[in-house]
């Protein structure tokens, strides 16, 4: 297992590292999954659209981007992109502490490559039900 966190074009050093290693690999396997290896880069909101553009072909800013690099069932493997930019605007958009949002699109990744989606009503509810919980388990350990 191998969860790394990296950034790109910006200065940022995620804090409590092993605690978030711990947290991540005990959402997936209450899920059911295990982690083969796990990448989480922090960059800029310039870094993250430029992706978007390129691999997406969507030309818009968002928080998260999620590449999916599994080859085997039940093992997680992927690039998670996150601006961190953008975690703090809706940090402060939505009138909650940074550290909550950060957790939130940290698990938010990782629902995606357990196969959670969110573009349906339900099924963005379903996840934002998922990141909760995840939030809560955070706080907890």
């Amino acid at each position: 297992m191998a969860i790394n966190f990296f950034s790109e074009e910006i200065k940022f050093d995620l804090p409590q590292k092993l605690r978030r290693k711990a947290w991540l690999k005990k959402i997936s396997q209450s899920e059911g999954f295990k982690i083969g290896e796990l990448n989480y880069i922090f960059c800029s909101d310039e870094y993250l659209y430029q992706i978007n553009v390129d691999y997406l072909n969507h030309h818009t800013y968002t928080d998260i981007i999620t590449f999916d690099n599994s080859e085997e069932e039940n093992v997680i493997e992927g690039d998670i992109f996150i601006s961190i930019d953008r975690v703090r605007e809706n940090a402060s958009k939505h009138q909650q502490d940074e550290a909550s949002e950060l957790s939130r699109v940290i698990s938010h990744g990782l629902f995606h490559l357990m196969g959670y989606k969110d573009k349906s009503k339900d099924e963005s509810e379903a996840m934002r039900t998922q990141e909760g919980l995840a939030i809560k388990l955070y706080e907890k350990s």
